[in-house]
């Protein structure tokens, strides 16, 4: 199977995923403390700060489309679908996603709406595709 430029950014969106989780638990860890994240975490923990806490929503939020554009890119792939319209929502939802991310983190507003509706069209010009 050859990588296209729409499994290329998959695989660059599960990186992404990668540093959104690991920045979330230094985040929540510095909150915390090392104690808390290499032990079994029983105990009730306060809620998380305003950086932890941004970074976990952010996170969370792209976990809720990563499993769509994964299914749709490979889709697209499979069913021969895939090209300039894949190919430009694939690039749309990485890089909304990737800008959405620092957004989120720093509190812009707007803005930050903005990336996360550039990475929704995108999905969406991926999942069209198929149609198409």
């Amino acid at each position: 199977m050859d990588m296209t430029p729409e499994f290329i950014l998959l695989a660059f969106t599960l990186i992404l995923a990668l540093v959104q989780i690991t920045a979330a638990v230094v985040a929540r860890t510095a909150e915390l403390g090392g104690k808390w994240n290499v032990g079994p975490r029983d105990a009730e923990v306060p809620p998380p700060g305003r950086i932890a806490g941004r970074l976990m929503r952010a996170q969370a939020n792209l976990f809720e489309t990563l499993p769509i554009f994964a299914a749709a890119v490979i889709m697209a792939h499979i069913a021969g679908k895939d090209g300039t319209l894949t190919a430009l929502g694939a690039h749309l939802y990485f890089f909304g996603r990737l800008v959405y991310l620092p957004l989120y983190a720093f509190g812009v507003p707007y803005i930050r709406s903005l990336a996360w509706l550039a990475a929704a069209a995108g999905l969406v010009m991926v999942i069209a595709a198929l149609f198409l």
